[in-house]
């Protein structure tokens, strides 16, 4: 097994790539102070550093196009929140249906992955819509493109599943069968660390 496999197994980044990615975040986290105000970096990193594994995931959420950046803090449960924040749906992650299930239902055409098990390999959680909206809060988001939504039970139940977007300066919510996928359509993500 190589290095970097097993690097991928274990969700631990090299050194040097840690290093990389902690200067990025930096960088994001002080270009838009709006997004967390009152929060101190030297914090965020400390709870990064002693959690790789966290880190691993918002390497994965950057590769794949998702600028991720602190949103908040819970302050109950003592951890910091990231968002996706790339203005328009991860590009990595587009062209993807709801889930396995609705995966295998198609029986031609099928996407390559869905999003439910993209984010399950990256080790994020898709946004629920109020998390959404809350994004939406900091800034315009999604205004050319849509981002599937954690979509309740009782829809997915009847083969429906949930996205939402920007349009005329409002956000809206909207349904579609779990089986479709488009261009423009991916998921944006959020992790806690």
């Amino acid at each position: 097994m190589t290095k970097e496999n097993e690097n991928s197994t274990n969700k631990e980044l090299p050194l040097e790539q840690r290093e990389e990615l902690l200067s990025v975040l930096k960088a994001r986290f002080e270009k838009h102070m709006n997004r967390h105000e009152g929060l101190e970096w030297a914090q965020i990193q400390a709870k990064l550093e002693a959690n790789p594994e966290k880190l691993w995931s918002l390497n994965e959420m950057e590769n794949t196009g998702g600028e991720p950046d602190v949103v908040g803090h819970d302050e109950k449960k003592d951890e910091y929140i990231f968002y996706d924040c790339v203005a328009e749906s991860p590009k990595g992650r587009r062209s993807v249906c709801y889930d396995r299930e609705a995966l295998e239902s198609r029986k031609k055409h099928k996407p390559e992955n869905s999003a439910m098990d993209l984010a399950t390999t990256m080790g994020i959680e898709l946004l629920t819509e109020e998390e959404y909206r809350t994004l939406q809060k900091l800034g315009n988001f999604d205004l050319k493109t849509s981002s599937w939504v954690r979509t309740p039970d009782a829809i997915r139940k009847l083969g429906g599943a949930l996205f939402c977007d920007r349009r005329y300066d409002h956000i809206f919510l909207y349904h579609n069968g779990a089986d479709s996928y488009y261009a423009a359509r991916g998921f944006r993500g959020s992790l806690r660390v």
